[in-house]
This record gives C-alpha cells, structure tokens and sequence, in this order.
C-alpha cells in the first residue's frame, strides 16, 4: 500500500554543490517513527533541508500519532513549519525504503530490538544515519556497533546519535567548571562509599510533549525492545558523565571502564495506567511474563556503580508514574568532586525545581579563581555571574541561555548536519564516547 500526505517534514543535509555553486539539500528519510523525537528533530524548519521527505513504516496508530504532530507544527501560528511527506506504508517497509533510496539521510526513533542492524544495512546503502538512543540495548551488539561506527567513517557517512543534554545550558557550563584546574582541581578517584560522580536522573511514564498528551507505544513496557531505564534514558547520564569528566579525550572501554554493581528494580503500572497512557484495553501476550494480577511490574528503573578511569562514578536512572502537583518535572542531578571544589547541579524545591549549577569549594583559592572563570565566560554568556549563600556559590545564568529540552533536538540536527557536510570532521572521541557510553548501559 503507498499513500501520499501533503503534511510535511524535513531534516536535509549539505552534501555537494551543484553547478549553480548553491549546496546542494539532502532529502530526509524517515523510518518507522514510533517515538515522539523523532516529531521533535522535525519541530522547526532547517534551511539546509529540503522540505519534502519520505516516511516508511507500518500502517497504524504510532505513523498516524506522528503525522499528526507533523501538522500541528505545520498549522501552529507562530513560526508554522512546512514539511511535505511521502509516506509509504505496508510490509517489508524498511527493505523498500533502502531499494527506493528517496534520500540521503534516515531517521531512526522507534523500536530498539534490531535497531543495530537496521543502522549497518543503512550505512551499507550509503545512507547517513541519525538514531535516536539507544542504539543497542545488549551487550552481545557491542561488535555490531564497532563495526557500524568502523563502517561509516571507511564509507565517509555520518552516523550519530541523539545525544540533546550536551545542550543544555547547565551541562556546558558544568563541563567548562569542571575543565578548570584552577577551580576544580583534578576529578578524585572516590570510592564506592563516596563517589567521584554521582547522578540521579527521574523520568515519567505520563507525561505531555509539545503541548499533547503523550501516548506511549506498547512496546514501551517491553523492555527486550525498548529496554529498560539504563539502557534507554541512561545514556544521556553517563554520556554527560564522561563528555565533563574527559571533554575531547578518546576513551578506550576497554580499559577505562571497570563495571561495579548493578540492580534493577520494578515500577507497578496498573492495568488502568496502561489503558490510559496506551489507549489499548489489556496487557498484551509479550508482557504477561511481567504481570501479577491486575499489575504490570515494569522492571526499568537502574541503579549502580562503575569505574571511569579509575574514577568511582555512582548512577540512578529511575521511571515513576507521574510528576507530582508541586511543579517538578523530570528530574537531572549530578555532582562532581575535584581536588579544590564540588560542582554540582540541583533541581529540587529551593531551586524551584529548575537545574541550577553551584559551587561547593574545598580550597581557599577556588572562590577567587571561580570570579576569573565567569569573567572569561562573558563573550560566550554575557551577563553570566555568581551569587555566594549559605548554600554555595550559584551560578546564576541569564533566562536567555536556558532552552527547552524540545529545542535541544534541533542543536543536535545542527550538528549533525556539520559532520554530515563533512564526514572527516568528526573527532575520534565522538566514536569512543559511543562504545565507552554503551559499554556501560549495556553492562549486566
């Protein structure tokens, strides 16, 4: 079956110049869309791409909640996109679309068990790929994803992932602290009792996205396809981990990391949560294994230790049902002990639950060299300054700086489509950081 929507999408990438000497735009190919990023990569236009895409993918709920998002951006008053959709629905989608070959980039955001594999036989047909997390959710596809890396840069493709907490405007300011010998020192090596990093992020199951009711696949609560919380929203954690810790230093998993110990733990999800959040009346076949009664004990939340070169790093990655009433969302908190400051990220209740960076110092002298760093920041952060409390030295960021998690995914695009342009550019680390980070989400 092919159908055609005059909806719209679009992500193209720069790739040659035709003979008008005007960079060409690359056409984006959308593959099975069943998770709302892939709507957000597509929330505002980038004139680098061409408008028009072509989508491939099943006939069904998850293509139908997409495309709708798709016109809500293209119908909203304010900044209305203009994305034009081919969409092509019915069996064997995928090996259509590589045999079609309509574009030179394809988006990936949807079911993770066998999203490796989709990723080689795209870099394969010479398609530049774009996958949102996490790429493999098994450590046995650690050599897959070696070879998926290993093949893009011998084929001079981009390949990349959605990495959209390098963006925020704590994180960055938290790695430029962190990067400061004067400041921070050098990271401790910690232990198990007293880690060097530790970071606790919360998700929620029901939640709304750009302004719509989230509805959650039901594959969601199947952790052998979407996997479970380390393996899914961990990788932003641990990516941020060692993105701070070793900014542009190439990692090698196989020595620098040393994995500690791990558990995981169940959220209970009534049969009414999951009626409401999937709009679908009974636990399917593939999660009864995981159902007591009237309950699904949805085993996602992650908790454990490792070492990152030599450092004792300490992270929880936990799923609750709901957000409560008093204003705080998902949650992101981290803290980072150096030899002359703690630098740490809070969210809780005095900060209005919203992420502020302080300064806790354990040397005299990193007050004093904290002023001097603030004061190189201005050309980048203008109006960037710190107030002293009783609670630490805050750094107060202007609202300017401080974007939505929904807009990070066009950062991402934006950079993506640099290594894109220019394949060669992309550092060593980046390919590092991928394994180092999978190594540890996929660790058992």
């Amino acid at each position: 079956m092919r159908s055609n929507a005059a909806v719209g999408i679009g992500f193209a990438l720069l790739s040659f110049l035709p003979l008008t000497g005007q960079p060409a735009k690359l056409r984006l190919l959308v593959y099975d869309p069943g998770h709302f990023h892939a709507t957000l990569l597509q929330k505002d236009m980038l004139p680098e791409l061409d408008p028009r895409v072509s989508v491939y993918a099943p006939l069904g709920p998850e293509l139908v909640e997409y495309l709708s998002r798709i016109s809500l951006f293209n119908n909203r008053l304010e900044r209305p996109t203009n994305w034009e959709m081919d969409v092509h629905t019915g069996p064997n989608a995928f090996d259509r679309m590589l045999r079609d070959h309509a574009g030179d980039v394809v988006v990936f955001s949807g079911h993770n068990r066998g999203k490796i594999d989709r990723i080689l036989a795209s870099l394969s047909a010479g398609l530049h790929v774009l996958a949102d997390k996490p790429w493999i959710t098994s450590a046995d596809d650690m050599p897959k994803l070696e070879r998926a890396l290993t093949l893009a840069a011998r084929n001079k493709l981009a390949s990349y992932d959605i990495m959209t907490e390098r963006y925020e405007i704590t994180s960055q300011v938290m790695r430029e602290l962190v990067s400061s010998r004067e400041v921070f020192g050098q990271l401790v090596p910690g232990d198990a009792a007293t880690p060097a990093v530790s970071v606790r992020s919360v998700h929620h199951i029901k939640k709304t996205v750009a302004g719509v009711a989230l509805k959650r696949p039901v594959w969601f609560f199947d952790i052998a396809d979407y996997g479970d919380g380390l393996q899914d929203v961990g990788t932003h954690p641990v990516d941020l981990i060692q993105w701070t810790a070793f900014p542009d230093e190439v990692l090698d998993y196989r020595k620098d990391v040393r994995i500690g110990k791990l558990r995981h733990e169940t959220v209970p999800i009534s049969l009414a949560q999951f009626q409401e959040v999937t709009g679908v009346a009974a636990f399917p076949v593939a999660l009864q294994h995981a159902v007591q009664g009237n309950t699904l004990e949805y085993r996602c939340n992650g908790i454990g230790d490792y070492t990152l070169r030599g450092s004792h790093v300490k992270i929880e990655v936990l799923w609750k049902w709901e957000a409560p009433p008093d204003g705080a969302g998902d949650i992101y908190e981290a803290t980072f002990r150096g030899a002359n400051a703690r630098i740490e990220l809070r969210q809780g209740a005095a900060e209005s639950f919203i992420p502020e960076v302080y300064v806790m110092p354990t040397s005299s002298n990193a007050g004093s060299a904290l002023d001097r760093e603030i004061a190189k920041w201005q050309s980048r952060w203008p109006g960037i300054a710190v107030r002293r409390g009783n609670d630490g030295m805050r750094i107060v960021i202007p609202q300017r700086f401080r974007l939505g998690h929904e807009d990070h995914f066009g950062q991402v695009a934006a950079q993506f489509l640099k290594y894109a342009r220019a394949p060669q550019s992309m550092p060593k680390w980046e390919r590092e950081f991928m394994l180092a980070k999978y190594a540890v989400t996929t660790a058992r």
